[in-house]
């Protein structure tokens, strides 16, 4: 059992929060319990999330992408559980890089479990990620909340978003547990749910349940799901209209850049902030 203190580092983007754990050599054991306590906002460090850094050749899950990107992204949700993607994760993780210094400004291939993803890094500036395509399958559900009801419109971009236009953000109520959906099949394995109101042209605002972490002040890939329904609900589909689509989608803690282009990759552009860097009692992980 290791019993050195573990190095770790507190990040945000648009106030969605990391505990970050630097882990080169994938040496470190980390169950769902523990990454749990890490999140706990009481007992723990508290985060949305845990970004844990490790290198794609030391990882079993990223050693195929390790000749495309040297990092990877081993991401877990707050309760511990293992997600595929986070898009303000991948800004925040990036941002670590650079400020560590194992990467400098410019461009970044980063791998996560959703695929590759690849970062520009402005110097001293926000962090651009290509998100990679939307999948946009047919099956999509009913969201109800305090009697009122909406469909929603399910976007994959790489983790499952279920998206529904509502006239009050008030509308989408606490938030804390899992909004009731039907059909509960379409998504076997959980849900993002984004709500979401217009607030002028190509210019919304959300809030959004994350699977796994509750209401959170901001999820990037629930950013991009939101922007590409409603450049379908608009019309703006670039596909269609072979013209690229840039919404602004405001969330409770700060404002991302979406622009989705004609061939179907979508970027996102914000800001990424490392707030403190400390040391975990390795007692903690076992507790």
């Amino acid at each position: 059992m290791n019993t050195s203190p573990i190095a770790f580092l507190k990040g945000h983007g648009t106030e969605n929060d990391f505990v970050i754990v630097p882990d080169p050599d994938n040496a470190l054991d980390l169950p769902a319990a523990a990454v749990a306590r890490l999140c706990d906002r009481r007992a723990g460090i508290g985060g949305d999330g845990l970004l844990h850094v490790v290198r794609s050749a030391a990882h079993p899950e990223a050693k195929t992408m390790a000749d495309e990107a040297e990092w990877f992204m081993d991401y877990r949700n707050g309760d511990g559980s293992i997600a595929e993607m986070c898009g303000n994760g991948v800004r925040v993780f990036a941002g670590y890089l650079q400020r560590a210094g194992l990467v400098a400004a410019g461009d970044l291939a980063v791998a996560t479990r959703g695929g590759i993803k690849k970062v520009h890094l402005a110097k001293g500036g926000d962090i651009t990620v290509s998100m990679g395509r939307a999948l946009l399958p047919e099956a999509g559900v009913t969201v109800t909340v305090d009697g009122r009801s909406w469909p929603a419109r399910n976007v994959n971009m790489g983790n499952p978003h279920a998206v529904a236009f509502v006239d009050d953000l008030d509308h989408a109520g606490e938030l804390r547990t899992v909004p009731p959906f039907t059909p509960a099949d379409v998504y076997p394995d959980g849900v993002n749910i984004e709500f979401v109101v217009d607030r002028g042209p190509r210019h919304v605002a959300m809030r959004v349940h994350e699977r796994g972490a509750g209401e959170t002040r901001s999820c990037g890939t629930g950013a991009c799901a939101v922007a590409v329904a409603a450049a379908r609900r608009d019309g703006a589909d670039p596909a269609v209209t072979d013209t690229p689509v840039t919404y602004t989608v405001d969330l409770p803690g700060g404002t991302l850049v979406i622009t989705e282009y004609p061939d179907g990759e979508i970027e996102m552009t914000g800001p990424a902030v490392i707030v403190a860097e400390g040391v975990i009692d390795p007692a903690l992980l076992t507790a």
